[in-house]
């Protein structure tokens, strides 16, 4: 069985813009947090199953865009297996706040970032 995209980021040299952006496009709602530095939860209002996501103010040049976070068992191994596959780690293994998890940032060969979240 494969594994499920399970977060959305998207990453922005001007979060407020791409938040009204998103809010007018789709109707979705954001609040930024001052204490998480700006970023913004995303409710897109649809339902509980829905994916969820994030909008981050950018924190560095070439870190814009959009990306995925895909549910993994075991972090670390994933780190490993993308690395075989010609993977560069962008994000080290790392615990989110709240006790959200731990998460992890690789690059696929394109250079596409994609975050790993167990």
């Amino acid at each position: 069985m494969g594994q499920p995209v399970a977060y959305f980021e998207i990453t922005s040299t001007a979060p407020e813009k791409i938040r009204d952006f998103y809010s007018e496009l789709f109707g979705w709602t954001t609040e930024a947090d001052p204490s998480m530095e700006g970023y913004a939860m995303v409710d897109t209002g649809a339902g509980p199953d829905a994916i969820s996501g994030g909008i981050s103010p950018s924190q560095g040049p070439g870190d814009t865009g959009v990306k995925i976070y895909v549910r993994v068992e075991d972090l670390e191994g994933g780190v490993a297996k993308a690395a075989e596959l010609g993977a560069d780690t962008l994000l080290p293994p790392m615990e989110l706040p709240g006790g959200y998890g731990r998460i992890a940032v690789v690059s696929d060969p394109d250079g596409n970032p994609v975050g790993l979240w167990a």
